[in-house]
């Protein structure tokens, strides 16, 4: 296998690994939120931000490396519009997910707490879930807006 398709292979599994650990994390999030038990949230949010921490952070700092291993070998412009409007995207999507990740331990350290007290969660747990509910959005439609271009490859 040609040193191409390597680097190929490993920027397709991490943008694979971006956006499945993505959507996951916000899938198990949202249903332990339903349930309002500060015990399951506590825990769920203690994996979701072990699971950031392991694959989505080794994604987001290896995408940048492959991609430009395999714009090099390709012989891609940097200058390219689709390249650079990916690159864009990313920086977005790295500008949502950084909050993201400080809101997801304080939801977890939130969650603990009141479960330890016995108490339901506090207001501040709302007010913080709102905000990462919010940040995913973009984040998200930034993702596949970036998967697209990578198929794509528009002309431009």
């Amino acid at each position: 296998m040609s040193l191409y398709l390597l680097v190929k292979l490993a920027h397709i599994i991490g943008a694979a690994v971006l956006f499945g650990t993505g959507a996951g994390i916000a899938f198990f999030m949202l249903m332990a939120h339903r349930t309002r038990d500060p015990a399951l949230i506590a825990h769920t949010a203690g994996v979701v931000v072990l699971a950031d921490t392991l694959f989505t952070a080794t994604a987001v700092a290896l995408q940048p490396i492959t991609g430009l291993t395999l714009a090099h070998l390709a012989g891609w412009d940097l200058g390219s519009l689709w390249i650079l409007a990916s690159a864009g995207l990313y920086v977005v999507t790295g500008l949502c997910w950084l909050p993201v990740v400080w809101i997801q331990i304080r939801l977890r350290d939130l969650a603990r707490a009141a479960h330890a007290a016995g108490e339901p969660l506090p207001p501040a747990y709302d007010r913080l879930w709102r905000a990462w509910f919010v940040l995913g959005f973009p984040a998200f439609a930034a993702v596949l807006a970036i998967l697209w271009l990578m198929l794509a490859k528009p002309a431009g």
